[in-house]
C-alpha cells in the first residue's frame, strides 16, 4: 500500500527496506562486514557508485540503512548517516563541512563534549568558536563574521532545559548563509521537527531517548542531501560508522519511541510541579512550566515538554551532593533518556572542572540537578526525590 501521509507512529514500525527469501515479519539482523557480486562488471558499478547498493559495512548495511531512513522520515529529512555515538555524529558532521580557518557561533550551553571538542581540538585546525548567550538571542549576529560558516544549538540545552527559537535561527542562518545544524537530542522527533524551522542538518545522540533503555551507543545527522553527501564521504574514509546490531536495536527502540514519550513527559511534567512546590527548592526548569523563561517558545515548536527536568536545591554545592546521597530509587549515573530516572548534580560531577563563573555562564549554579525522568510509577520518583531533599 502506497501512502506518504502515514502517522509518526506507523512510519516508525512499518519502515521496512528489505525482506530475505524467507519473508520475516521482524528484521533480520545483518551481521556480514562485507556483501559479495554477482561479477566484475557488478563489482565496478558498485565502487564507482553507479548503482545503489551495499559493499562494505563501514559504507552502509541494510539495518543502518533502516535505522537511518526511519530517523529521516521522522524528521522530514530526505538523507542521513549514522554513527556510533552522539559524539561521532557532532565531530564528523563539523569536520566534514569546515575547512581551517572557518568559524562557529554556538549558544553557549551545549553538552560538556561538544564544548571540549569547540574549545580544545577544533582550534589545533584554526577552527574558532564564539558563543552567544541563549538567554540573549538578540545579540547572536553580532557574533557573526566573514568566516562564519555554522550556526550551532541545542535546544533544549543540556543541562539547564533552556529553549531558544528555532524559527529566529532559520531566519539568522537564511539571512547570513549559514548552515544551521540542531542538536535535537534532549526532545526527539517526536517533540519537535528543527527541519520545519530552518535547521538544514539535525543531530542526535540515539544513546537516549531513542534506545531509550540504556543499552547502545549510537548517534545519527540527517538533513540537506547535499551537506549529508559530504558527510557520508568524509565518514566512510574515517569509519565512525554505527554497527548493525546497534542499528537493529535502535531502529526496534524507535517502534516505541512515541509512546514512551508520552509517558515521560506525563511523569516529566508532574516531577516539575511537585518540585515546584517542595520549600527546599528555589527554582525549577522544565518546558512546560509556565514559570519556565521561554515556556511560549517551547510551546510554538514543542509537542511537550521532554522528560529532563532541572531545578537549584537551596544549600548549593553540599546540598547538591547530600541530595544525591540521600536517593535510594532513582540512579545516579551520567546518561539520561532511560526507562529508569536518573539524577545528575553537574556542579560536582560533569561540570567540575568549570568554574563557578563559567558554570554560572550557562545557567549551571551549584545546587543545580538534572533529573532524567523515567518511566517508573511517577509517585514513586517524586517520593524518593522527596525523602532525598527532606
Amino acid at each position: 500500500m502506497e501512502n506518504n501521509n502515514f502517522g509518526f507512529e506507523t512510519e516508525a514500525i512499518r519502515t521496512q527496506l528489505e525482506r530475505t527469501q524467507y519473508l520475516e515479519h521482524s528484521v533480520p539482523l545483518y551481521l556480514t562486514s562485507s556483501f559479495v557480486f554477482e561479477d566484475a562488471e557488478d563489482m565496478r558499478a558498485s565502487f564507482a557508485e553507479e548503482k545503489d547498493r551495499n559493499i562494505y559495512s563501514r559504507y552502509s548495511n541494510p539495518n543502518t540503512n533502516e535505522f537511518v531512513e526511519k530517523v529521516c522520515k521522522m524528521e522530514g529529512a530526505t538523507a542521513g548517516f549514522a554513527f556510533a555515538s552522539g559524539m561521532a555524529a557532532v565531530y564528523s558532521t563539523m569536520a566534514a563541512l569546515l575547512q581551517s580557518g572557518d568559524h562557529i557561533v554556538s549558544s553557549s550551553s551545549v553538552f560538556g563534549a561538544t564544548h571540549s571538542l569547540f574549545v580544545n581540538y577544533f582550534p589545533k585546525w584554526n577552527i574558532q568558536t564564539s558563543y552567544f548567550d541563549i538567554n540573549k538571542p538578540e545579540t547572536i549576529e553580532s557574533f557573526i563574521t566573514p568566516d562564519t560558516k555554522i550556526l550551532f544549538a541545542e535546544s533544549p540545552t543540556n543541562p539547564a532545559v533552556d529553549i531558544i527559537d528555532l524559527e529566529l535561527l532559520g531566519n539568522i542562518a537564511k539571512k547570513h548563509n549559514l548552515i544551521l545544524i540542531i542538536d535535537n537530542c534532549f526532545a526527539t522527533p517526536y517533540l519537535q521537527q528543527p527541519i520545519k524551522w530552518g535547521a538544514h542538518l539535525v543531530v542526535h545522540s540515539a544513546t537516549k531517548l531513542m534506545d531509550g533503555q540504556g543499552r547502545v551507543l549510537g548517534g545519527v545527522t540527517v538533513g540537506d542531501p547535499e551537506l549529508i553527501q559530504k558527510i557520508y564521504l568524509f565518514s566512510r574514509l574515517t569509519g565512525p560508522s554505527l554497527s548493525p546490531f546497534n542499528a537493529w536495536v535502535l531502529s526496534k527502540s524507535l517502534e516505541t519511541l512515541a509512546i514512551r514519550l508520552d509517558r515521560h513527559c506525563e511523569n516529566a511534567l508532574k516531577v516539575a510541579e511537585f518540585l515546584e512546590q517542595h520549600p527546599n527548592v528555589n527554582k525549577v526548569k522544565y518546558p512546560f512550566l509556565r514559570s519556565h523563561p521561554q515556556h511560549e517558545i517551547a510551546k510554538k515548536q514543542m509537542k511537550a515538554g521532554g522528560n529532563i527536568v532541572a531545578f537549584e536545591i537551596k544549600g548549593g554545592l553540599e546540598a547538591g551532593r547530600n541530595f544525591l546521597d540521600k536517593i535510594k530509587l532513582c540512579s545516579l549515573s551520567p546518561n539520561l533518556g532511560d526507562t529508569r530516572t536518573i539524577v545528575t548534580h553537574p556542579a560536582s560531577t560533569t561540570h567540575s572542572k568549570l568554574s563557578v563563573e563559567e558554570r554560572l555562564k550557562v545557567s549551571i549554579s551549584d545546587g543545580l540537578v538534572r533529573v532524567s525522568v523515567g518511566l517508573e510509577t511517577v509517585a514513586d520518583v517524586i517520593a524518593d526525590l522527596n525523602q532525598a531533599l527532606d
